[in-house]
């Protein structure tokens, strides 16, 4: 649900990582290594090579941190959707939006694994993180909204919205328990799904 972007390893004596993907990206590995909660914002700061002071003008918490720079993703999400063409279908409109949002290279993808497995599996983190789909949800039911003539905080919106999370957080689950599974595929299918919805479906042979 978050991108990992290029970065060099946290190093005591490296160059200061200074932009909040970089910082997160140092995190990510030492959350691996010894646990979200057993790593504090000190040792954050330290592989990083800058001070606690300048970790928190760029997080306001620990928390945060496996998000990274989630805002200007945000912000990214929004603008791809609103140049759409405008006859496009909304159902293949938010599965584009969805691919490009999760799309990543290759070289990163053990880090984002690793990004993906602490914000989904570590407890401490859970609330904070409905927060932050909260945010996602809501670029979602814009586009929604702007096409259907209402309201983001109508009903029909909404709903897509949550369905659009449901369909990526599955994906992801899926691609942390089986890593000979391609996330893209993942995250293509679940849109089949969604756009499809259950009744064009085969039923399953009952067994």
């Amino acid at each position: 649900m978050t991108r990992t972007r290029r970065s060099e390893g946290g190093k005591v004596g490296r160059r200061p990582s200074t932009t909040p993907d970089e910082i997160s990206n140092i995190a990510i590995a030492l959350f691996a290594e010894r646990g979200f909660d057993e790593t504090s914002v000190d040792e954050i700061a330290e592989a990083a090579g800058i001070a606690r002071r300048t970790f928190f003008r760029y997080f306001p918490s620990k928390n945060a941190v496996p998000w990274g720079d989630f805002d200007n993703h945000l912000a990214d999400m929004r603008e791809q959707l609103a140049n759409l063409p405008a006859d496009i279908p909304l159902a293949e409109g938010l599965t584009t939006a969805l691919l490009e949002f999760n799309r990543f290279p290759p070289d990163v993808a053990p880090i984002h694994r690793q990004r993906m497995g602490v914000i989904l599996n570590a407890p401490a983190l859970q609330a904070y993180s409905m927060v932050m789909y909260t945010g996602w949800r809501e670029v979602v039911a814009e586009y929604v909204a702007a096409r259907t003539g209402g309201s983001t905080t109508d009903h029909f919106p909404r709903t897509v919205g949550w369905m659009m999370l449901g369909t990526a957080l599955a994906a992801y689950e899926q691609w942390l328990a089986d890593e000979s599974l391609e996330l893209t595929e993942l995250l293509r299918a679940g849109s089949e799904i969604l756009a499809n919805g259950l009744a064009a479906l085969p039923r399953p042979t009952d067994r």
